[in-house]
């Protein structure tokens, strides 16, 4: 039996070395029409910042030691043209030029994403970081000469986006983020991700929300807001679509969003065929609907699974979170499921809930502030998603959630893992645990929230505003039309809190939830800012 394999990076080389070690027989074909198989790429990012020195690190196999270890016949710059599937072969043009064709009795298809180039003028001087043939001519472009590039632009606010602006800007370049949305990290909460807004611009970073590139000039990018910005280097980073040409045009099954369609066999509409990684649609594990999850770890995962399909075990695919996770200058950000305003897009109910934690216990040295959000389905308790943002724990945090939700755990539940503790590693009540707290509470009708978002209708509405922090917090800055009454003195000083509604407010929302506790058993209609003042300023910019 013969299996061809086209593409050899993370799905197809994970597909390939699982079938060798289920069938020594298996002839098993890789075609790859780059120039290196198996490399790193999460890694090239690193490397040109220089935390990742050596480039040879990056290329993790070679097909010479792929065939030494695995048998593998793995064929480099060789290009599939046309898969025929009548006759169950594919067409492949080599790095000569020449032309052959290659049966197979099982067909995976692993041509991942290509980046998306937007139709600039000027659009070819710009950069894109896909493969190790990127990389050199990035860093031969920042290598160049007497005058290397000092000034940057990169387009596109994503993951790689701030990525390669970290990292150039670790190369001594002036680092320009160009935008078209109101934040970066689009998959994030605009609260959520504005830190990381904040920790960019720290580090010498300009950042340029709410606008696209017009025009790419020799050294200069303009805005469509008509300003211009220096830039000797320019890098696209605004996406990527499945790389499913191939697919399309063998006649296979494909979804709305570009990418193959495949059961969760990882079949396509043709039985021989199967397609994993990037250029597969996977099933969204919030909504049941089709999705694209352009993530290295589901690519090597389905690469996994795909192999003991063909072999004639009997498994299938999970529905997708679409787990990720960035580092920017020191600071983490992660998420898994779906954010609040895409639950709000789609008209889906849901509760948010916020919290700011220490990463371990505040009087074992070095803790640092995490922040959280946990987003639960009203009705059923179901997680829905969460995010994290910190210098130290968010992986963990978000880790454990994503298990969680894989797992079928309620938001509730939370409250009840039992999770490693040590005053170096976390708290006795785990910032995981404390969601799952504060989502009993909220079910279970114990206090009652509002989101930030919803504080100026409330206003207008005329409810009252209570801070209850100290004088001294109070005045660095609160709500509009706050009135200070600190948690401590609540109890003697209930009438000094207006009448009618309240929305209570602190730091973060762990004293708000005590002020309302002791209001609403004192007959009065008291409501808790999720995540309080933190949260709030952290969204509007206050």
């Amino acid at each position: 039996m013969r299996t061809v394999i086209i593409g050899g990076v993370a799905a197809g080389m994970s597909a390939a070395t699982r079938l060798r070690r289920a069938d020594e027989t298996m002839d098993i074909v890789v075609l790859e029409r780059g120039e290196h198989v198996s490399f790193a790429n999460c890694g090239l990012p690193y490397h040109l910042g220089g935390a990742i020195a050596d480039r040879e690190d990056l290329l993790l196999q070679t097909p010479q030691s792929l065939y030494d270890r695995f048998r593998l016949d793995v064929r480099v710059r060789h290009t599939v043209e046309r898969i025929d599937r009548a006759e169950q072969v594919v067409h492949v043009r080599d790095s000569a030029g020449e032309t052959y064709t290659l049966g197979y009795d099982a067909l995976v298809v692993a041509t991942g994403a290509h980046p998306v180039t937007p139709p600039l003028p000027g659009i070819e001087r710009a950069h894109r970081l896909r493969d190790i043939a990127d990389l050199d001519r990035i860093v031969a472009a920042l290598d160049s000469g007497d005058t290397p590039p000092r000034t940057a632009a990169v387009l596109g606010g994503g993951f790689i986006g701030l990525e390669l602006a970290e990292n150039l800007t670790r190369r001594g370049v002036a680092v320009t983020v160009v935008e078209l949305a109101d934040q970066v990290l689009a998959p994030l909460d605009p609260e959520m991700a504005a830190p990381v807004r904040d920790r960019l611009e720290a580090n010498g970073v300009t950042v340029r929300l709410g606008a696209g590139a017009r025009e790419i000039g020799s050294d200069t990018v303009v805005l469509d807001t008509s300003e211009s910005i220096d830039a000797d280097l320019v890098v696209s980073a605004v996406g990527v679509r499945p790389e499913s040409t191939l697919a399309r045009e063998a006649g296979l099954e494909i979804g709305e969003r570009g990418g193959i369609v495949v059961d969760e066999q990882l079949r396509t509409s043709d039985p021989a065929i199967h397609a994993v990684g990037d250029v597969a649609e996977k099933r969204d594990a919030v909504s049941g609907e089709q999705t694209l999850v352009p993530l290295v770890q589901t690519a090597n995962r389905h690469g996994r699974l795909v192999a003991d399909v063909v072999t004639g075990r009997h498994t299938s695919t999970a529905p997708v979170l679409g787990t990720a996770i960035v580092g920017v200058f020191g600071l983490a950000a992660a998420t898994v499921g779906w954010s609040a305003k895409r639950l709000r897009a789609a008209g889906r109910p849901y509760r948010a809930i916020h919290t700011h934690p220490a990463d371990h216990a505040t009087y074992y040295p070095g803790a640092a502030t995490l922040s959280l959000e946990l987003l639960v389905d009203p009705a059923t308790d179901t997680i829905l998603g969460a995010q994290a943002v910190g210098e130290a724990g968010v992986d963990k945090r978000i880790d454990v959630i994503a298990t969680a939700m894989r797992g079928g755990l309620h938001a509730s539940e939370l409250a009840d893992l039992e999770l490693a503790y040590a005053p170096q590693f976390g708290s006795a009540k785990d910032p995981v645990n404390m969601l799952g707290m504060i989502a009993d509470n909220l079910a279970q009708g114990v206090t009652e929230t509002v989101q930030w978002h919803e504080v100026e209708d409330e206003i207008l509405a005329g409810t009252a505003v209570v801070d209850v922090r100290t004088p001294e917090e109070f005045a660095s800055g609160s709500l509009p039309k706050a009135v200070n009454v600190p948690l401590d003195e609540l109890r003697e000083r209930l009438d000094e809190v207006p009448g009618g509604r309240v929305v209570v407010t602190c730091a973060v929302g762990q004293r708000g939830h005590s002020a309302a506790r002791i209001l609403r058993q004192n007959g009065r209609d008291a409501v808790n800012l999720d995540g309080g003042v933190r949260t709030w300023a952290a969204a509007t910019g206050r």
